[in-house]
This record gives C-alpha cells, sequence and structure tokens, in this order.
C-alpha cells in the first residue's frame, strides 16, 4: 500500500531523519502543527525505519529552543515500519539552530523579524498592556480617577488599599509599572488624556437609518479612559435604543428594547479583550433591529466563536489589563461573560447573540425584538398596572383618536359618568395618560 497524502502545509514524509527535520518541527509548531511520517520516501514508497532513526528525532525536537511537544506511534506498513509524529501548534515560539521557522506549503521558511514580533504578540509573548509606555509620566495619572478605582475596587472585591494611598504605590501594588515606568496599561485605565499615547483607544459609534442603510442618523467618536469609554458608550446606545417607562402607583417600570446587561458585558469584554497593537477603534453600529459592536482582534488560540456560547475557559489577551479590571468588577476571570450574554438574551425572548470573526477582528451582534416591542410594552404595561377592560378599550380608542373625553369613555363602555370618571382618573394617577 502506498501513501495517498501528498505533502502539503501540515504534512510530510521522511525516508531518513536529517538536519532539515529540526526546521520542519519548528515550522509546524509555530504555524498550524502537523504530522511528519518517517521511513516514507519522497516518491511515496515505504522504505521503513529504525529505532535509530526515533532516537535522532526525539534528540532534534529536545535541541529545539524551546523543546518541542510531540507524540510518536509506530506503524506497520507493507511489511515494515514506519514512525508517525504529531506536532500540535504550539503558544511559544521555536527555533532551530537560533532561527525561527514558519510553514508555506509543503515548505519550511525562516521567519523575518516582522513575522516573528506580529507572531509574539499573538502568542502573547509581547503583550501590550505589560509594554512600558516610554512618552507617560506619573504626572499623566489623574489621581483622582485612581481613588475612584479603589473605592469601587473595595466595594466588589474588598481589595483594601487605602484611597490616600501614593498614586505611584497604588499602580506598583497593581503591578502597573515596571522599572519606575508606567506601562500602557495604566496609561489605558488612569491617565488624563490616554488618547494622547493612544489614538487608536477610542469607540465610534453610529445609530443608522434602517437595518442595512449607510446613512446615519448620529455618530459620534468618544476619547478617554476605559471605564470614561464605556459609560460613554452605553449613554449613546440608551439614548437610540427604544425604552418604555410606566409607573403604578409605588413605582417606576422600565422596558429597554435590548438587556442592558447582555449590552454592558458585550462592551466591557471589547475593550478589556481587543487588540491594543491594532489602529483599528472599536466601533458601535445601531440598526433598526439589531446592535453590532466590532472590537479589533480576532480571539485568541484555541478558542473560536462557537466555543463561547458554551463553557470554556478565559484566555484573556491582556491579561493586566483584565485583572486590574477584574478587581471593579468589569470583568469576570472565568469566562462566564458570554455566556452570561446568551442567558440575558434568551431571559428577554431574543435570538441567542452571533459572534463571528470579521475583518481582522471579532464581532457581536444582539438582534432585537423589532416591531414587537410596543405590543410587548402594551402588554406588560396592562399586566402589571391592573387596568380593567374598559380601560384597555380606552387606551386603544386614545392610540386610534389620539384623545378621549368622559363622554367618549362613557359612550364606548356603556358607563355612568362618575364610573367614567373615577377610571379615567386612574389611568392619570397609572401615568397611562
Amino acid at each position: 500500500m502506498k501513501p495517498s497524502k501528498l505533502e502539503d502545509e501540515n504534512f510530510d514524509y521522511k525516508e531518513k531523519i536529517d538536519q532539515s527535520f529540526g526546521k520542519i518541527v519548528c515550522a509546524y509548531a509555530n504555524t498550524n502543527g502537523g504530522t511528519i511520517i518517517v521511513g516514507i520516501s519522497k516518491k511515496s514508497k515505504t522504505v521503513g525505519t529504525t529505532q535509530e532513526e526515533e532516537e535522532k528525532a526525539t534528540n532534534i525536537m529536545r535541541n529545539c529552543k524551546p523543546p518541542i511537544k510531540f507524540r510518536m506511534k509506530w506503524e506497520h506498513r507493507d511489511g515494515k515500519h514506519i514512525l508517525i509524529i504529531d506536532i500540535s501548534k504550539s503558544d511559544r515560539i521555536h527555533t532551530w539552530k537560533g532561527i525561527a521557522y514558519k510553514r508555506s506549503g509543503s515548505s519550511s521558511m525562516p521567519m523575518d523579524v516582522d513575522e516573528i514580533i506580529e507572531l509574539s504578540k499573538k502568542r502573547g509573548d509581547i503583550r501590550f498592556d505589560e509594554e512600558i509606555c516610554k512618552e507617560a509620566r506619573i504626572t499623566d495619572i489623574d489621581d483622582g480617577k485612581v481613588n475612584w478605582f479603589l473605592r469601587k475596587a473595595k466595594g466588589e472585591r474588598n481589595y483594601d488599599v487605602d484611597p490616600e494611598t501614593p498614586v505611584s504605590e497604588v499602580l506598583d501594588r497593581l503591578n502597573l509599572t515596571k522599572n519606575g515606568k508606567l506601562v500602557n496599561a495604566a496609561v489605558l485605565l488612569f491617565a488624563k488624556k490616554p488618547e494622547r499615547f493612544f489614538p487608536q483607544g477610542k469607540i465610534k459609534a453610529a445609530r443608522f437609518k434602517g437595518v442595512s442603510s449607510l446613512d446615519y442618523i448620529d455618530m459620534k467618536v468618544f476619547k478617554g479612559t476605559i471605564s470614561e469609554l464605556k459609560e460613554k458608550a452605553m449613554n449613546f446606545i440608551l439614548e437610540h435604543i427604544r425604552h418604555g417607562v410606566f409607573f403604578d402607583e409605588n413605582r417606576r417600570y422600565d422596558k429597554w428594547e435590548y438587556p442592558l446587561r447582555a449590552v454592558e458585558e458585550v462592551l466591557n469584554n471589547a475593550l478589556a479583550h481587543r487588540d491594543y497593537f491594532s489602529t483599528g477603534d472599536i466601533q458601535i453600529s445601531i440598526y433598526d433591529d439589531r446592535i453590532e459592536i466590532w472590537n479589533p482582534g480576532e480571539l485568541p488560540d484555541p478558542l473560536k466563536p462557537k466555543d463561547l456560547k458554551v463553557e470554556h475557559k478565559s484566555i484573556p489577551r491582556n491579561q493586566l489589563l483584565a485583572d486590574t479590571l477584574f478587581l471593579i468588577r468589569f470583568i469576570e476571570e472565568w469566562g462566564r461573560g458570554t455566556n452570561r450574554i446568551v442567558d440575558e438574551m434568551q431571559l428577554n425572548k431574543l435570538p441567542d447573540p452571533t459572534f463571528k470573526e470579521l475583518s481582522g477582528g471579532f464581532e457581536v451582534v444582539l438582534m432585537g425584538p423589532g416591531k414587537s416591542f410596543e405590543e410587548e410594552i402594551t402588554k406588560e404595561k396592562l399586566h402589571i398596572l391592573d387596568i380593567n377592560e374598559r380601560q384597555k378599550k380606552a387606551i386603544e380608542y386614545v392610540n386610534e383618536h389620539l384623545k378621549i373625553t368622559r363622554r367618549e369613555y362613557m359612550k364606548i363602555n356603556n358607563v355612568s359618568h362618575t364610573t367614567a370618571q373615577k377610571e379615567l382618573k386612574d389611568l392619570i394617577i397609572k401615568k397611562v395618560f
């Protein structure tokens, strides 16, 4: 039997182990993993291999920097022994004799400096939030924002640091300095004007006409710290989604078009987990039937969009930022945020959110109730306010004629002057009219 699979980005044959083996295994580990079968010639002929070749392969993989993780197994084919070696995609960058390799088609190619830097960012060896912000000084930090954070962290997580503690000491305790210098996370969280240092740290928000138009009704660009951006963006969203308000004698009832906890969670995740190396902004697009929130940066490996609707581990791109935001309950540590979004949408009888990778980033789409929102508001209002059938008929009359008089109430309901006056007054007290 001859092998039928051709060499490609994830598959290779070796008749014997030679020095090119180190390049191949590093390239697999640095790219998407792969399989090498030892004992097959380039002409796809089974020639077999030996224990000595296995030892050579093992020594080379152990001498890569850092060592390659692998799985081996022997198989019997065409009366001979072959060795199958599986290399998984690594979360580290591996080199052979000081050179990093990548897989390109069926070849293992040296990586240039820019490629190594980009891969280091993706693998988390270089993290934006932990890098020193060379231009920033302690005087660029807003003491009031730090004090607010400490009070919030005390209330949310019992993080017990005196708000009167010197700002420099607070930042040290939060690991937001390195060698006496501010790191990027400190600027994103507490700077007076973070946009001076990171112009990409903005949010663009727009309310578009209809469900597909590119014409917008309103558009804003928000700047500030992460907490300030969240507050400004939420206010914009609240301004542009529908909202039902009604009262009984004792309390106010609010019904929003979208569950606000879900919207907040999407926004929090976009701000905490976006790729800050990217020059792109977070984008919020509000249509008649949905909200779309996009942030630069696809999901970290090995997460896929489908994983976010089930139980999954938290793999933050910005670990230091996530650790700090956790203290004020901005995000959770356990990967439950997206599950909470799903739960909130289902609780409000709305479609599950859509999670997808798009244009080098990650997008969440929340579908709204559409035209049924007003109907739901009316039903809920009438249920809560304990309105009788005559009063419901009066509300329908007002919806059609825009007003109702006492005489008209008496006529459509065939009731006395006293009853009409009493029941209309009740509707006014309940602020239906």
